[in-house]
């Protein structure tokens, strides 16, 4: 498998903000225990927290890489051959096509808590989604890393 000119790789991670609330999950938990003593009280802080943050984590752990010829999104690996047009999408028009524009058979990989986009095309026949909708913090490089990509491959 051939490296793409332009890797690319980013993960998807969660704000930092979530892993105060998995701290704040793990007192709500110490705070029920209470009753119960010290033990339980530092069970449940220790327990709560490791629980949520552990839920945060995987919840904020897909990655989109470039790699060869693929595009791979969370689970899902689709050659580049099979890829069509770009559209970088700022905050506005990412919300357009989460809401009124999506389309139901479209391939999405969505995180609320990232403003931009990169919907890109699917034109494969056989495959019946239209597109991806892939959450990225850089959806500039993104674009150009399929690009170069496809380049590579032709």
């Amino acid at each position: 498998m051939q490296l793409s000119a332009t890797p690319y790789e980013e993960r998807l991670t969660a704000p930092r903000s979530w892993w105060l609330i998995s701290f704040l999950v793990g007192v709500s938990f110490a705070l029920i225990l209470l009753p119960f003593g010290t033990v339980p009280l530092l069970g449940g802080l220790v327990g709560g927290t490791a629980v949520a943050a552990v839920m945060a984590s995987a919840y904020g752990s897909p990655r989109i890489r470039v790699v060869g010829d693929s595009l791979i999104a969370g689970e899902a690996r689709v050659p580049v051959s099979a890829l069509g047009d770009s559209e970088v999408l700022d905050r506005e028009e990412a919300r357009a096509w989460r809401t009124y524009k999506a389309d139901t058979r479209a391939f999405l990989l969505l995180r609320a808590y990232i403003p931009t986009a990169l919907r890109v095309e699917v034109t494969d026949p056989q495959d019946p989604t239209p597109y991806l909708y892939l959450s990225t913090r850089e959806p500039e490089r993104l674009a150009a890393a399929i690009e170069a990509a496809r380049g590579a491959t032709a």
